[in-house]
């Protein structure tokens, strides 16, 4: 079955099985290897796109879902302000060690401040609550986020 969606703001076709995860159909159907697999089961947010700007974990959503929708992966990010200036805090605050789940988490963040812009420390964990990052950069993330907030509100 061809699966048609918009995949950064540009109209794309997939022909993968319904049931085919968004993930597999990103990376290896459309060559978007930015968005990682972790666990597979939505535990760890390595996977997390933005399906009509909700972040979603793209390891359990089948691409069925994405019919005629819109798709936002981290590949588009620098191209949007809130990307843009999350992807700036994040260099800013030393975030990465390993680099693996920093997608995942960027685009949680992301999402966070598009509907908030100025999110309290409960926020930010309540967003970021099911990304994991096993080297523990948590109290960078969160202050990269408080970081990016600052950047969008100047």
């Amino acid at each position: 079955m061809t699966v048609k969606f918009h995949l950064n703001g540009k109209p794309v076709s997939a022909d993968v099985d319904p049931s085919t995860p968004i993930l597999w159909t990103l990376r290896d159907s459309l060559g978007m290897t930015g968005t990682k697999f972790g666990c597979g089961m939505a535990l760890c947010g390595a996977c997390t796109v933005h399906l009509n700007g909700q972040a979603i974990r793209s390891c359990i959503t089948p691409v069925s879902a994405a019919e005629g929708q819109k798709i936002s992966t981290i590949e588009a990010q620098s191209a949007d302000s809130v990307g843009k200036a999350v992807e700036d805090a994040w260099v800013r605050n030393d975030v990465a060690q390993c680099g693996y789940c920093q997608s995942g988490q960027i685009m949680s963040a992301v999402a966070l401040l598009k509907g908030n812009r100025a999110p309290t420390d409960a926020d930010i964990d309540a967003a970021m609550a099911g990304n994991i990052c096993r080297c523990g950069t948590y109290a960078r993330i969160r202050a990269a986020i408080h970081d990016a907030a600052k950047t969008l509100a100047a």
